[in-house]
């Protein structure tokens, strides 16, 4: 597939080490991969690097040409280029208007539950929120992976009001009131800043 990271058998625990390092404060998977990405073109796209913090250089190849893509898009059709970085509200803001369908609510038991088409779903093990104390209340995932049970992957946390006012048509306040307002073990959730 299109994997980012690499985890050979003989190095999990080093591999696992590095894919925890870009996870570092991203608030979940999306800016891991945005640090991922940043950092290598930092290094003038190293393929040492790549192979020293166990990165898959295709993958970030293809990212790099979809940018470049992009950007020429951008420039045809005389957009405006506005980026800021270290502003990660906004940046996990922009994925929630791509993905806004793709949404899961923290239950009292400690797994999530997909809000529209309700069934219960779990951050996949290798998510860079899987370990967070305490979890996220509201994230969106990229997909949905099936095997003994059902994993989100690629998965970033997020504010509700932001669904209600990017999807108005699919989200109201009482589809996702419990956010904010269902009591919750004091272990059990918090809010994105």
């Amino acid at each position: 597939g299109n994997q980012v990271f690499h985890r050979p058998k003989e190095k999990a625990v080093h591999a696992d080490q590095a894919r925890l390092n870009f996870a570092r404060g991203a608030n979940g998977d999306h800016l891991s991969l945005l640090n991922v990405f940043s950092q290598w073109q930092d290094t003038g796209e190293s393929t040492q690097w790549c192979f020293e913090n166990f990165i898959q250089v295709r993958s970030l190849k293809k990212a790099k040409d979809v940018k470049d893509q992009l950007l020429g898009l951008f420039e045809r059709t005389e957009v405006e280029l506005t980026s800021n970085p270290q502003d990660t509200r906004a940046i996990r803001k922009a994925i929630t208007s791509g993905y806004f369908y793709h949404t899961a609510l923290l239950q009292r038991s400690g797994n999530y539950r997909t809000i529209k088409k309700p069934q219960t779903v779990y951050m996949h093990p290798q998510a860079a929120l899987v370990k967070a104390q305490p979890p996220p209340r509201l994230v969106i995932y990229f997909e949905l992976v099936r095997t003994s049970k059902d994993f989100m992957r690629t998965v970033t946390e997020i504010e509700s009001d932001w669904l209600i006012e990017i999807a108005p048509h699919l989200y109201k306040a009482k589809d996702i009131e419990a956010v904010d307002t269902k009591k919750m073990p004091k272990t059990v959730g918090k809010s994105a800043d």
